[in-house]
């Protein structure tokens, strides 16, 4: 693998005067950093322990019978190509394609019974990213998502950070519906593998540097040249404490080092793999050091198999994601983050039991596996367990709901909070149902 390049490196600095003046929006949607933190100065919002979550989204629908639930034992048309191995786990086999999470079996739990009953990529996945079944084929957000949700109950962890950021974008049914654009995700915009890595959401005025900004006193000087320039439309009324504390995130130190992925061994670069998800990985856990609360990182590949499962698996979606993973438990454990860091990493659904003619497996909601670690739960266990073929669980389903209740319930948000938002009917609770998964939460 090539050594990664030194040139990636800080955000560039080009926004104009224009731009300036609304700083802060920093792909809010719409709504300015300083209205955001008005916001949660107005309601009287603290922030609780700093806990946080970084979630793998394997949008496509990944194949729990290619990965962690294998029949060896079944049909050929069923079992399909792949080989088990053992594991750091005594008694549990998964994918061949998968060496290195094999390693750190030990440090994770696979809830394997996971079941939902929609096979549309786009409900399935409303479903699994809120906790709500949509009443009908959706395309967009009909609930908030959990890392919305996570942004207006919690907060972050810090007051210059963000709280949900999703790298490289945001993933599909992870907006904020009726909460509102402030609780959309920070979007990194750019693929941290690449040699011209930067965040085109923290950029600085033209003609600032980071020496000049420095000195509160140029900075302020800086406010007062610009408003001696504002027109009639008032622009700089919101220039108050708030839209301070927004300049206070986009020049800080804290934020723009958190994004910094050249301030790391080249070693542990390595271990993540040159891939997106893996350096989207090691972001996501500087991002939760400095302060965020919940980070998605898109696991990148086509896991939508229906035509050769076992090719595109083993040559593109599993190595990527396999290192990834290990590498980041592996990375929390060794810096005692284990406890106050929740890793967890699914898709939409599984995959059928029967290959089809083209080599390839379809939708299937009736089985799906989602792999846990840290969060102080239980690891080093298997939950759950589908029948011969890998089609329905044989024992405790567990819902998305459910998924989703874990999380919330490590991060201290209260599923049963109603939502009163414009133009809802009526009150809309977090999650509709659920309970956290016991033999994680004990």
């Amino acid at each position: 693998m090539p050594p990664f390049s030194s040139a990636i490196g800080m955000p560039t600095i080009a926004l104009g005067r224009r731009a300036f003046l609304k700083v802060g929006s920093l792909a809010l949607g719409g709504m300015t950093l300083a209205e955001e933190l008005c916001r949660r100065a107005l309601a009287g919002e603290t922030n609780s322990e700093p806990t946080a979550v970084i979630q793998v989204s394997m949008g496509g629908g990944p194949s729990h019978i290619d990965m962690y639930d294998l029949k060896p034992n079944a049909p050929r048309e069923v079992r399909g190509e792949f080989q088990p191995i053992a594991t750091s786990l005594p008694g549990f086999q998964i994918s061949e394609h998968l060496p290195h999470q094999s390693k750190i079996m030990d440090k994770v739990a696979i809830v394997r019974s996971v079941h939902h009953g929609n096979a549309s990529h786009l409900p399935a996945s409303h479903w699994m990213m809120t906790g709500h079944n949509p009443t009908a084929a959706t395309t967009i957000n009909v609930n908030p998502s959990i890392g919305a949700v996570v942004s207006r109950l919690r907060g972050s962890n810090h007051p210059v950070m963000p709280a949900y950021v999703s790298i490289p974008r945001r993933q599909s049914l992870g907006a904020s519906a009726f909460l509102g654009p402030a609780y959309n995700p920070f979007t990194t915009e750019g693929d941290p593998s690449k040699s011209d890595f930067n965040v085109m959401n923290l950029k600085m005025p033209d003609g600032m540097t980071l020496a000049r900004l420095e000195n509160r006193r140029e900075l302020q000087k800086s406010f007062d040249r610009l408003r001696e320039d504002i027109d009639v439309h008032d622009e700089f009324d919101g220039m108050n404490r708030f839209t301070r504390q927004a300049m206070e995130m986009v020049t800080s130190d804290r934020a723009l080092n958190a994004f910094d992925l050249t301030q790391e061994d080249p070693r542990l670069r390595e271990s993540y793999g040159p891939f997106s998800v893996g350096q989207g990985c090691l972001l996501a856990r500087r991002l939760v050091e400095a302060g965020v609360t919940f980070v998605t990182v898109l696991s990148g590949g086509n896991w939508d198999t229906h035509v050769n499962n076992f090719s595109v698996l083993k040559e593109n979606c599993l190595p990527r994601v396999d290192q990834a993973i290990a590498a980041l438990v592996t990375d929390l454990y060794a810096r005692g983050l284990d406890r106050r860091v929740m890793v967890v990493s699914y898709g939409e659904f599984g995959r059928t039991p029967q290959i089809n003619k083209d080599g390839g497996r379809d939708h299937w909601p009736g089985a799906n596996s989602v792999l846990f670690s840290g969060g102080g739960l239980k690891v080093g266990q298997v939950i759950g367990e589908t029948d011969a073929h890998g089609a329905f669980p044989i024992t405790q389903r567990y819902s998305p709901s459910d998924i989703l209740s874990t999380v919330y319930s490590f991060l201290n948000v209260n599923t049963q909070h109603v939502f009163h938002g414009p133009n809802q009917l009526r009150p809309v609770p977090v999650l509709p149902e659920g309970r956290p998964i016991q033999e994680l939460t004990g």
